[in-house]
């Protein structure tokens, strides 16, 4: 059966993808990650600036501010996945050594647990809604959800992603006309509460949603290495970008209106967006259900290429089999479940400083793996020694590794999350570490010239 039929468990999994098994076109990109952005969780970071005191134009402004920064940095990397054929993480081998490659994949599999945790926190409302299960059960329900998708794979996960693309638009386009012309059930007069401008709420929002773009990094080339590497570099990245900032520009915006409109917004807001459409909202639920579960599913996949990029690194294992698949999906699947357990009650502030952890970790990571790429070598890389311990790449790079922790250390004194306030940030009133964490460590990789030039890139 065909690597390219949706009904095939994926056959390969963190090896390259050789030229005569790839297919599609690049604007399947275009509806994965517009269709990705939009759901709950991504209504849910929308409603983070007015929550805080912030206008609703100015929420607006900082939102595409804040994703048109995160984008241009996560469609970058996407770039790399036609020419190169292998998962991001595994390219970062050639940055960081084989196995030297665990210490930023450590911070990947945090960040996408954190996500899976964070969706877990967050549909068990809609669940319980249509169906007569508690939250735990509806949680669990939700992870056996993700997992039969996610183990399926790559070509599932597209075919879902272009299905709700045009499910998901339609629910929240009408959710957004609904507010609009139903003025009695959602008090639209707080829209003209007298709100202002805030330069720390501001900053906070454009971090937060910047955060939201560049945590796809990791693992944004793992959706596009199947695509033929005739396919241009511009055209992976134009519809990668659109389709990103589209959907999450839209569903931020739309959270931004609803929370502007409705006070006190519960955490619920799959059943906020639901009750909209009256009669018609279990329906509505259901579609929100999948929304989340493509968003979920994609963490889900990604923290365990992760994962196994980690292990194989230190066995030389170019390949792994379905049963460790099944066995690493399902103990993330288990860790997100009782994380979100713990966390039940501060889905909000679990939220904030989420996004705030994940760009002060993969910030310092994107800045060296785009420059290597872009920059140090041009894109020539010799794939087949990222497989390997004896190979140009070696074991360990320590000068890459250490420029990493640098670049995290570099970000605390401008760092601010609900426990911890850098010095720097408690003067300046803002959060900027993510920019001090995408400009330190790139120019320290350029000049130290830590890899080696010339190389040719191995794509057969």
């Amino acid at each position: 059966m065909s690597e390219s039929n949706p009904a095939t468990v994926e056959s390969h999994s963190i090896d390259f993808i050789p030229h005569t098994e790839r297919y599609g076109t690049p604007r399947s990109l275009f509806t994965l990650w517009f269709s990705s952005n939009l759901t709950i969780l991504g209504v849910s970071v929308g409603t983070l600036g007015v929550a805080a005191g912030l206008s609703l134009p100015w929420t607006v402004a900082a939102i595409v501010l804040g994703n048109a920064l995160g984008t241009f940095f996560m469609a970058a990397h996407s770039a790399q996945g036609p020419h190169l054929g292998i998962p991001q993480m595994i390219q970062s081998r050639a940055q960081f050594g084989v196995v030297g490659a665990a210490f930023p994949l450590c911070a990947v599999v945090m960040t996408y647990l954190l996500y899976c945790t964070a969706n877990d926190l967050l549909i068990p409302g809609s669940i319980v809604s249509i169906a007569p299960v508690s939250g735990p059960v509806a949680m669990a329900i939700f992870s056996i959800a993700t997992l039969g998708v996610a183990f399926a794979g790559y070509r599932l996960i597209h075919l879902l992603g272009a299905a709700m693309s045009w499910v998901s638009a339609g629910i929240f386009a009408v959710a957004f006309v609904l507010l609009l012309v139903r003025p009695a059930s959602v008090a639209p007069a707080a829209l003209m509460q007298p709100r202002g401008f805030s330069g720390v709420v501001f900053a906070m929002v454009v971090t937060q949603t910047a955060a939201w773009g560049l945590s796809y990094g990791p693992y944004v080339a793992d959706y596009s290495r199947y695509l033929p590497a005739r396919v241009p570099a511009a055209t992976t990245f134009w519809y990668t970008a659109a389709g990103c900032f589209g959907g999450a520009t839209l569903i931020m915006v739309f959270g931004a209106f609803l929370a502007a409109m409705v006070p006190h917004l519960p955490d619920d807001l799959g059943g906020t967006v639901a009750g909209l459409f009256g009669r018609w909202s279990a329906l509505v639920r259901v579609a929100i259900i999948l929304g989340v579960i493509e968003g979920n599913v994609m963490n889900l996949y990604s923290a365990y290429m992760a994962i196994v990029t980690i292990f194989s690194g230190l066995r030389e294992r170019p390949h792994v089999g379905a049963s460790m698949k099944l066995g690493v999906m399902l103990a993330l699947s288990v860790a997100a479940f009782f994380m979100a357990r713990a966390a039940e009650g501060h889905f909000q502030q679990f939220l904030a400083d989420m996004l705030n952890l994940m760009i002060y970790l993969i910030t310092p990571w994107s800045a060296i793996n785009l420059a290597d790429y872009y920059l140090v070598r041009k894109g020539n890389y010799r794939t087949e020694d990222m497989y390997r311990v004896d190979g140009i790449y070696g074991r360990f790079r320590w000068k890459t590794i250490a420029i990493y922790f640098a670049g995290v250390a570099a970000q605390a004194p401008f760092a601010q999350t609900s426990v911890y306030t850098g010095v720097i940030a408690a003067r300046l009133g803002v959060d900027v570490a993510w920019i001090v964490g995408l400009i330190v460590p790139a120019v320290l990789y350029v000049a130290g010239s830590v890899s080696e030039r010339g190389t040719r890139p191995a794509l057969t």
